[in-house]
């Protein structure tokens, strides 16, 4: 069983950036790990993935903006974000999963935060 926290979230400017981390409980190592968001009225969509070995993929709307990272010795996961839009407001999810294919969409992951919300504001 892997529990996830994450923190890191709030309320910042348009441009501003922020950090979102997530520590996981039990060992993820090889697991794949993602960030999801979910804005209000709409499906949980992911942002960044972190496949097994390390191979990171982006959603188009976050490429050159975000990076998602792992320190593997603090099993934490993280979501640097720069250039922050309005548009990322969203609550933000860690998810993992053992399959170190997995984490692309909703149904290949096992293990969901419970969330930390960003807001951005003009």
């Amino acid at each position: 069983q892997v529990r996830l926290t994450e923190s890191g979230g709030g309320s910042v400017q348009a441009g501003g950036s922020l950090r979102l981390s997530c520590v996981a409980s039990g060992d993820t190592s090889g697991y794949c790990m993602a960030w999801f968001r979910q804005a209000a009225g709409e499906e949980r969509e992911r942002v960044a993935r972190i496949g097994g070995f390390g191979l990171t993929t982006y959603a188009d709307s976050v490429k050159g903006r975000f990076t998602i990272s792992k320190d593997s010795a603090k099993n934490t996961l993280y979501l640097q974000m720069y250039s922050l839009k309005p548009e990322d407001t969203a609550m933000y999810y860690c998810a993992a999963d053992s399959n170190r294919w997995g984490c692309g969409v909703l149904n290949e992951v096992a293990y969901w935060g419970q969330g930390t919300q960003v807001t951005v504001s003009l």
